[in-house]
C-alpha cells in the first residue's frame, strides 16, 4: 500500500477537502440498487455499502480503515437543516452530561442528545443515552442517509459544538449494542472541522506500530461512512481548535442490536432543556 504523509485538497461540487495520511479514491464503479456481492469490484474494502451513483464519493483506506466520503447536501439545504436544527433539537441535561474517564466524572464538552426507535438506548464511558422519538427533520436526514448509502438506522447520536474549543477525545464506536460490522454514518453541519483517526498500535508510549494519523476535513453537508473494519483499529477524535468560532452539529447514525442493550438496567428518559438558540 502506497503510504505517505502529505496534505492534499480534494475538489468536490461545493468546497475541497482537505485529507492527510492517505491517498483519496474517486470510486466510479457505483450504481443504485446493486447487491452486497456484485457491488464489490467496485469498492475495494467498502463492498458492502451500495453507494448512491448520484452523488460523488471518495474512498480512504490505510491498515484497517475504510472511509467514504461525500458532500450529501449542497450549501442552500445545509444551510437550511442547521437552521432547522437549532430551532428543533433538544439537548440533554444532568448527569447524562457527564462521562467517567479514568476514575472521575467529567463534563462532555459539547452538547449531547440521542433520537431513534422506541426502547433503545446507548451506552458509553459509564453512561447511558435514551433515545428521545425521532422527529420529522431526523426521519427525513436518516431516510436521506439510508437512501444514498444502501443502509438502514435505528438510532442518532447528536453533537453540538458551540465553537472550536468544544471537542471529543479519542475513543472508538465499539460498544456491544452496535450491530458487528455496519457502519456508522456521519453528517456533519455547519463550522468545517478536522477528524482525525490513529491507529490503535500506533498510540502512546507503548506504540507496537508506526502508522501515520490521518486527518480528514469534515466539511458543511458532508456525509462520512466509517465502514468496518475501521472502528475495530482506529481510535477518532475531534480535536479543539481555538480559533474556529463556528458551531458544527454532527450526526453519527448507527444501527443498535436490542437484544445486545444492557439488561436488567433501568433506564429513565433523562430530562431536557429548551432547544438552543443559534447565537450560543
Amino acid at each position: 500500500m502506497d503510504r505517505f504523509v502529505k496534505k492534499r485538497k480534494r475538489e468536490t461540487d461545493d468546497e475541497e477537502v482537505e485529507v492527510t495520511g492517505v491517498k483519496g479514491e474517486t470510486l466510479t464503479k457505483l450504481s443504485p440498487g446493486t447487491s452486497k456481492d456484485e457491488n464489490r469490484s467496485g469498492l475495494g474494502h467498502s463492498g458492502g455499502t451500495v453507494l448512491s451513483k448520484a452523488l460523488k464519493w471518495r474512498q480512504y483506506s490505510a491498515e484497517g480503515l475504510d472511509c467514504t466520503y461525500t458532500i450529501l447536501y449542497n450549501k442552500t439545504e445545509a444551510d437550511d437543516l442547521m437552521s432547522a436544527c437549532e430551532k428543533s433539537l433538544e439537548y440533554y441535561t444532568g448527569q447524562t452530561t457527564k462521562v467517567f474517564v479514568f476514575g472521575k466524572w467529567h463534563n462532555i464538552p459539547r452538547k449531547q442528545a440521542a433520537y431513534g426507535d422506541a426502547g433503545l438506548s446507548y451506552s458509553y464511558s459509564g453512561n447511558s443515552v435514551d433515545a428521545k422519538p425521532w422527529t420529522p427533520l431526523l426521519e427525513n436526514i436518516r431516510d436521506r442517509v439510508s437512501k444514498e448509502t444502501g443502509y438502514t438506522y435505528n438510532f442518532v447520536l447528536v453533537n453540538r459544538y458551540k465553537d472550536g474549543h468544544d471537542h471529543m477525545g479519542e475513543h472508538r464506536d465499539d460498544e456491544r449494542e452496535l450491530i458487528p460490522g455496519h457502519p456508522i454514518a456521519s453528517l456533519s453541519l455547519g463550522q468545517p472541522r478536522n477528524f482525525v483517526f490513529k491507529h490503535a498500535k500506533s498510540r502512546g508510549k507503548n506504540a507496537t506500530k508506526k502508522i501515520a494519523p490521518v486527518t480528514i476535513k469534515l466539511g458543511h453537508g458532508s456525509l462520512l461512512m466509517m465502514n468496518h473494519p475501521t472502528n475495530t483499529h482506529w481510535y477518532h477524535s475531534l480535536p479543539q481548535q481555538k480559533s474556529l468560532v463556528g458551531v458544527r452539529i454532527n450526526m453519527t447514525f448507527r444501527k443498535i442490536d436490542p437484544s445486545k442493550m444492557a439488561p436488567g438496567k433501568k433506564r429513565t428518559r433523562p430530562a431536557i432543556e429548551a432547544p438552543i438558540a443559534s447565537s450560543h
